[in-house]
């Protein structure tokens, strides 16, 4: 029955109320002129954001503040029908949202794809899923926690983004008792750093072993009562302690990524076992593969060989099970669930999603539900603007893959594991640098040869070479330090250290006038620099009043003499995955 057929009064599911209109690609309300519109979830009260409870309740809805900024909508008791907005006799009804705004023309419908839980789960929206109160209602779902200076302060449109996706071991829900350690206040049990290229052209999903040895700074926590207290770091602790353990909290865990990787994520997302359950039910489950028959009495998965459509607690039991895979161990678990994530991301691409408003709906339900952000990330716009950058993404371009580790020598029996030092310090450059792990278009081709075009052609003698060097962001010392090896051991004699930069940088820079093109080479052939770090621009003044080029020594400074030209490709030796591809679980 649809909407018009109900009584008022009754739960409708507002995606009987939308329909694709293929003209224009955008979701339409259809109601006769004469119909009630059919009720939307009333607004709830916000939920508490302090950091030690994440999903502790908050104040009642009576008691909320208003959202600055917004009409402040009446709140309806359940099942009342929300009147339709006045038009004038005989005008077209309005499409949903503010009063005034025009809807866009020509436009398909915005796809959305994000999200990870105790494995994965990417969160759906769709522009045009709603009026004002459903958005507001969607807001209310959202749980956020604060970042406590732990991120970039948000992800950027025009800049590369770096998602830190949190699956916990936390046994909330009913139905998970069987699943995670008794009694634990959640673990980062599954740990995903999602990178999305500047041009949104591939992204590389980086797993963190849960057991991986790695050093856990000190973590300046905000808590329940808005006070700050710093949580004590710790040495060759396992990854999973950095959220959970002594109170840490999310922007803990960020932060042992930035020291662990030397990459800073913008923010962070987390979600406990229901969010698997709730958003392979509401997707229609997801395909996944097995090369053998499993059954597991661990995670509860009993499955033939074969290919199945799985979802709820069968989806929660598959991404779960590690004892029947592989070697049996966390390492095989993760494969698997890369496998499941594929075949999720290829679910919510597909046109069977995208086109089902009452998929779009049930995602969107699900996944500000499951949803704890962090405070840069605490409204449904925000997660909407995410999600328009990431739907930009095709899944052959979207890369799964592990840090490399290795057994961890100082144990007898091997419960955990340590970088591999030979190959994981690559793979953070790789990600660092914004370079895919798949193969480029053919434009970023063009592009990466523009810029390695500025490393050709003529080099001035060394003697030559004007140079004043600043400090942004490099170890101390090392524009001294710089000075000294380019005098002595170069031959650069015109070079001269300037302090520190204005600012700080993430990475070392050349900045040089088109006059002084052959020198800017000379000096970055001795340097190690690469095309991108070169940077066309004007010279400067140096202390005898003549034009010099600018050396702004960055973060990724490694030392004098050491080489800054970035790796161009991933190496053929690190195991990864696309989307795109199905795999079968062995």
């Amino acid at each position: 029955m649809d909407a018009q057929g109900r009584g008022r009064g009754e739960n409708i599911d507002p995606a009987d109320q939308w329909v694709l209109n293929p003209n224009t690609g955008e979701y339409e309300l259809r109601l006769s002129p004469s119909a009630p519109q059919s009720p939307i979830p009333a607004p709830r009260g916000p939920r508490n954001t302090g950091a030690g409870n994440p999903r502790a309740g908050s104040a009642s809805p009576d008691q909320a503040p208003e959202r600055p900024g917004r009409a402040s909508p009446e709140r309806e008791t359940p099942g009342r029908d929300v009147p339709p907005q006045r038009r004038r006799r005989g005008a077209p009804e309005e499409p949903p949202g503010r009063r005034g705004r025009k809807p866009a023309k020509g436009k398909k419908a915005k796809k959305v794809l994000l999200w990870t839980s105790g494995t994965v789960a990417f969160l759906v929206l769709a522009t045009g899923v709603g009026g004002y109160l459903y958005l507001e209602h969607l807001n209310d779902n959202i749980t956020s926690v604060s970042d406590d200076g732990a991120s970039t302060g948000g992800f950027k449109k025009d800049q590369a983004i770096n998602i830190l996706l949190i699956g916990t071991d936390k046994r909330t829900g009913a139905g998970n008792e069987g699943y995670g350690d008794k009694g634990s206040e959640g673990h980062a049990d599954t740990t995903i750093l999602l990178h999305v290229s500047k041009d949104r052209s591939n992204a590389t999903a980086l797993s963190i072993p849960r057991d991986l040895i790695v050093d856990i700074p000190d973590c300046p926590t905000q808590q329940e009562d808005g006070s700050e207290k710093v949580i004590p770091g710790s040495t060759g602790a396992r990854f999973n302690t950095s959220l959970g353990q002594s109170g840490r909290t999310p922007s803990c865990t960020m932060r042992t990524v930035t020291e662990l990787t030397g990459i800073k994520p913008d923010n962070f997302m987390v979600a406990d076992f229901n969010a698997v359950k709730t958003l392979t039910s509401a997707v229609g489950g997801v395909e996944v593969c097995l090369g053998k028959d499993i059954n597991d009495p661990d995670s509860h998965l009993n499955l033939p060989k074969g290919t199945h459509r799985i979802e709820g607690e069968q989806a929660l039991a598959f991404v779960r099970t590690r004892h029947s895979v592989g070697l049996g161990g966390d390492l095989s678990r993760i494969e698997l669930q890369q496998q499941f994530l594929s075949s999720l991301m290829r679910e919510l691409k597909s046109n069977d999603t995208l086109t089902s408003p009452s998929k779009m709906i049930k995602l969107a339900e699900a996944g500000t539900e499951a949803l704890t952000v962090d405070s840069q990330l605490n409204s449904i716009n925000k997660l909407k603007d995410l999600g328009m950058e990431l739907g930009k993404l095709n899944v052959k371009n979207l890369t799964f893959t592990t840090i490399p580790v290795v057994d961890n020598p100082a144990e007898k029996i091997k419960a955990t594991v340590v970088l591999d030092e030979s190959k994981a310090p690559e793979v953070f450059d790789l990600i660092r640098n914004d370079v895919s792990f798949t193969e480029v278009k053919q434009q970023q081709k063009k592009e990466k040869a523009a810029v390695a075009a500025r490393l050709k052609g003529e080099k001035a003698p060394a003697s030559e070479v004007r140079v004043r060097i600043l400090n942004g962001g490099a170890p101390a010392g090392s524009a001294q330090s710089t000075l000294s090896w380019l005098q002595v051991d170069q031959g650069v004699g015109k070079s001269e250290n300037a302090g520190n930069a204005p600012a700080e940088l993430a990475k070392t820079t050349l900045e040089y006038a088109p006059d002084q093109a052959d020198q800017a080479r000379r000096l970055a052939d001795i340097l190690g620099l690469s095309g991108s770090a070169m940077k066309p621009g004007e010279s400067v003044t140096n202390s005898q009043g003549l034009p010099a080029m600018t050396l702004t020594l960055g973060k990724d400074f490694k030392g004098a003499g050491v080489s800054l030209t970035p790796p161009d490709k991933a190496p053929d030796d690190i195991k990864k995955s696309t989307a795109d591809k199905v795999v079968c679980a062995e």
